[in-house]
């Protein structure tokens, strides 16, 4: 398993995430408590397989993630995901069918995961909890967005440009082979994109 010797109260989880989406009271944050499960996963372990039902939008306190599927049996990067950020797998997720990605740990990793059922009974009776829910997926939404604006719109200096911006953690840590996928180049394109902002 992972190498963490410390996992970070529910209740500072919690904290976190009412004070990016939504305001909370203490009974409010209470119930967001009781919702988080936190789970660990070493480098390399598997957090959704191809096939499996997507039950859970996941919160990534510390580590790194990949989402990627399988197309002419060459794996595709659609998602690399680090400290402090949102993941699922959206469709699995809300049709509860069999998910044709899969997600993995690049680093040892900790995700709260937030079961959908347990979070939308909560949304059901409480607003301030449906707001939370609500944010969460239009920042999934806008995610998505932005990276097939860019993989549409811009030319390849541009992408990893635009990439450093909005994700340096990603671009530090991510092996080269992934970001290269992400960003829909060759691993050599990348490479020498990467060695000309440099000079």
């Amino acid at each position: 398993m992972s190498d963490f010797k410390v996992i970070t109260p529910k209740r500072d989880i919690a904290r976190e995430l009412a004070r990016r989406y939504s305001t909370m009271t203490h009974d409010e944050l209470d119930i967001l408590e009781s919702i988080l499960e936190p789970i660990k996963y070493g480098k390399g372990e598997k957090i959704l397989v191809e096939g499996e039902v997507c039950r859970n939008i996941s919160y990534i306190e510390k580590g790194l993630v990949r989402q990627f599927y399988t197309k002419y049996d060459k794996e595709v990067t659609e998602h690399l995901g680090v400290d402090h950020s949102i993941f699922m797998c959206i469709e699995s997720l809300f049709k509860e069918t069999p998910s044709y990605l899969q997600v993995e740990a690049l680093e040892p990793t900790l995700v709260y995961a937030l079961p959908k059922a347990k979070l939308e009974a909560a949304a059901m009776r409480n607003v301030n909890i449906q707001m939370l829910y609500r944010k969460i997926l239009e920042e999934s939404l806008i995610q998505s967005q932005v990276h097939a604006d860019l993989m549409r719109f811009e030319t390849a200096p541009n992408k990893y440009k635009r990439l450093c911006e909005l994700s340096p953690q990603v671009v530090l840590r991510a092996p080269l082979t992934y970001i290269a996928s992400y960003l829909q180049m060759t691993p050599e394109t990348l490479s020498r994109i990467r060695s000309n902002t440099l000079l």
